[in-house]
């Protein structure tokens, strides 16, 4: 069991949850309050997507992550700031020619897909190790084993710590590829990604045997979509990892009561202290993963 826990909290994402919720940040104004809001609640860690402030779709302009960014860093309150690199990889074929890309598609190379950390230089940034289904449509998001080497480097050069983010156990053999070949600097950091379909899913049996295909010296944390968020917290406590929770995964606090953030890691704070475990600040949570303060 893990007895020291760092939170993350996944802010909004990038799905079509704002018709869902009212309570989804859209604008960088909303995504920077709502990461301090976390922070206060208790999370360590902010993981931060940015929206289109006319349309609510996920966006990957630098310009909205850099606006963000800066509030949450002018805010004062002390968050680790894990900005998404998935954006970019969306491929949906056409009707017309499957060969050719649709409506939807959003594909673009290595270095456009971190023109936003380039600027924005957080402490974290994530790097999806794989290519997969997303839903049960058309939609594929795309990362060759080539992208990952050039990104992995990238992050390494600038100084941003990768979160390996996987989410079935091929993508686990992926990341320790990269780690072998020395583009991911020790300890690597893992997310267990669960629920997302058609990923490995959400239960006791998949977390734990995930954990078991990571590296010994791996920092990991791991969470649950929908309403098996709360229940991946604890299963990841119990297991020795970290978790994440937000609205980018989840948006309800209960059946049928719409959550914010905040709502969300309160509610993980509760779990992992009433499991005797301690939750970390930002700084102590640094001193875990071996970062420097930004």
């Amino acid at each position: 069991m893990n007895n020291e826990v760092i939170i993350t909290c996944a802010v909004t994402g990038a799905g079509d949850t704002t018709a869902k919720s009212h309570l989804i940040p859209i604008t960088p104004e909303q995504v920077a309050n709502a990461a301090s809001e976390a922070a206060k609640a208790g999370a360590a860690v902010a993981h931060i997507h940015v929206r289109d402030p006319e349309t609510g779709k996920g966006s990957r302009a630098p310009a909205l992550f850099k606006e963000a960014v800066d509030r949450v860093r002018d805010s004062g309150i002390d968050v680790i700031i894990n900005l998404t690199a998935g954006m970019g990889g969306d491929w949906i074929p056409s009707d017309a020619d499957p060969s050719m890309p649709g409506p939807g598609t959003d594909m673009v190379g290595p270095e456009e897909r971190l023109a936003h950390v380039v600027e924005c230089l957080p402490d974290i940034c994530s790097l999806d190790c794989g290519t997969m289904i997303f839903g049960n449509e058309k939609d594929l998001y795309i990362n060759t084993p080539v992208y990952l080497r050039a990104m992995a480097k990238i992050t390494q050069e600038l100084g941003v710590k990768p979160e390996l983010e996987v989410f079935d156990f091929g993508q686990i053999r992926l990341a320790r590829a990269l780690i072998e070949e020395g583009l991911i600097d020790a300890p690597p950091l893992f997310q267990l990604c669960l629920g997302i379909p058609w990923g490995a899913g959400a239960d006791t049996e998949t977390m734990a045997a995930m954990k078991q295909a990571l590296p010994d010296n791996a920092l990991w944390a791991g969470f649950g979509i929908s309403r098996m968020q709360m229940p991946m917290v604890a299963q990841a406590v119990v297991l020795g990892g970290n978790c994440r929770v937000g609205l980018e995964d989840n948006i309800y606090l209960d059946r049928g009561v719409l959550a914010t953030n905040g709502m969300l890691v309160e509610r993980a704070v509760e779990i992992i202290e009433r499991l005797g475990a301690k939750v970390l600040s930002a700084d102590e949570a640094r001193e875990k993963i071996g970062l420097q303060k930004k």
